[in-house]
């Protein structure tokens, strides 16, 4: 008989990725044998960096949380729909943070439509961790754009990353 392997999916556009994603990450890793990071193209958000760049600073973010809780982590680009991704990669749960009652409001709403598509995929939500709750990337890249110090809000890599391009511009 073949064990069965958990597979969650956290999709987002991680544009970029912070402190506040890779706590999720690390407390979804906890509960699965397989986590699938799915970072979205979505470029209405008008992103720093391309989906290729996101895809690589992820994978190098979270490389040493695979090692600490022994789960697979992958991380993938995709463009289509939540559930059609979530189905194509074979997964049994959307992992979701919520940071606050108005990330619910709309969360809450999105995995009824989620379930709608596809009942077989469940939404699990995790609450941001009292430390991490308050940050975004929208806000991480205002505060970067203005000269503000984002030191407390990503990890070293991606502070370098997001320097250098903004020194690109």
């Amino acid at each position: 008989m073949t064990e069965r392997v958990r597979k969650a999916l956290y999709p987002g556009t991680f544009d970029p990725i912070h402190n506040g994603h890779l706590d999720i990450i690390g407390r979804a890793a906890k509960l699965v044998d397989h986590l699938v990071i799915g970072v979205a193209t979505n470029i209405g958000k008008g992103p720093l960096f391309t989906v290729d760049e996101r895809v690589d600073l992820v994978s190098s973010e979270c490389a040493d949380i695979s090692a600490r809780t022994g789960a697979k982590i992958e991380v993938l680009p995709f463009d289509t729909l939540l559930m059609t991704f979530a189905s194509k990669i074979g997964a049994i749960m959307i992992v979701r943070g919520l940071r606050a009652v108005s990330d619910f409001d709309y969360e809450f709403q999105m995995s009824g439509m989620n379930a709608r598509l596809n009942p077989d995929v469940e939404t699990v939500f995790l609450p941001a961790s009292e430390r991490q709750h308050f940050i975004s990337s929208r806000f991480v890249k205002e505060i970067a754009i203005l000269g503000g110090d984002i030191t407390s809000f990503v990890p070293a890599t991606t502070l370098e990353r997001v320097h250098a391009r903004l020194q690109q511009r």
